[in-house]
């Protein structure tokens, strides 16, 4: 057996004396694990940085064998960022969450395309958490529990909505809110995609999406924890706001 992909790295793990076992996610082969022999060298180490963009051939003999990589460096993106660490813990978070919640070998090519344009996002831009909470929104999109963020569900109206319902996924203007409004979540202008000058509302985001993270994709993955580094993230990013 044997295929080529482009892929970014998810994760690294010791393997033997000499050897790791690489975790990467790639457009037609989806999060796939493989063994890199001589991965503790000095000349393969530092390619295999979490976030990084490797050029990939897996062999082996039968389909179901943990396989070996070959790989070949594409372009590394913890080096770009390495001067910021929120940036840092941007990159750590997604590249945990899409270990944490991709289904093994299962290709995702449209959420590959989103994830790959938000790790280069993050360095190009000081407002990238604004994309960060979209990109938690797609990753619920993907894998079953998308929000709907379009129109009131109690007034159908898609003017002045605040909130979202932590039952349904769906917004809620003040208007509709009534007597429930402190049932709900709250729904911040990034959460829509808003770059507000000093994205204040990323907490409130962070918060909402985290919800549904942990209420409706890990209760379903038997109510395994959220990566440590998504916390780490909200709690950076929670830091600076308050600063």
């Amino acid at each position: 057996m044997e295929w080529r992909d482009q892929g970014t790295l998810l994760s690294v793990r010791k393997h033997g004396e000499t050897s790791v076992i690489i975790e990467v996610f790639t457009a037609e082969h989806g999060r796939h694990a493989g063994v890199v022999r001589g991965g503790v060298s000095s000349k393969i180490a530092p390619i295999l940085q979490p976030g990084s963009q490797l050029d990939l051939v897996w062999r082996a003999r039968l389909e179901e064998h943990i396989g070996a990589f070959t790989v070949e460096p594409v372009k590394s993106r913890a080096a770009a960022i390495m001067g910021d660490r929120n940036a840092l813990a941007g990159l750590n978070a997604i590249t945990a969450l899409l270990s944490f919640a991709l289904p093994e070998r299962e290709a995702h090519p449209r959420l590959y395309t989103r994830s790959i344009a938000m790790l280069d996002l993050l360095a190009e831009t000081p407002a990238w958490p604004v994309g960060y909470l979209q990109w938690e929104l797609a990753l619920l999109e993907e894998l079953g529990y998308g929000l709907d963020l379009t129109a009131c569900a109690v007034t159908g109206g898609a003017e002045d909505l605040a909130y979202v319902s932590p039952k349904s996924g769906r917004a809620v203007s003040a208007e509709g809110a009534g007597e429930w409004v402190d049932r709900l979540l709250p729904l911040p202008e990034e959460l829509l995609g808003v770059v507000t000058q000093d994205l204040a509302g990323i907490p409130d985001g962070l918060r909402t999406t985290g919800y549904f993270l942990t209420n409706g994709l890990a209760h379903a993955l038997g109510d395994r924890p959220l990566p440590e580094a998504r916390a780490r993230l909200v709690d950076r990013l929670s830091r600076r706001q308050a600063s």
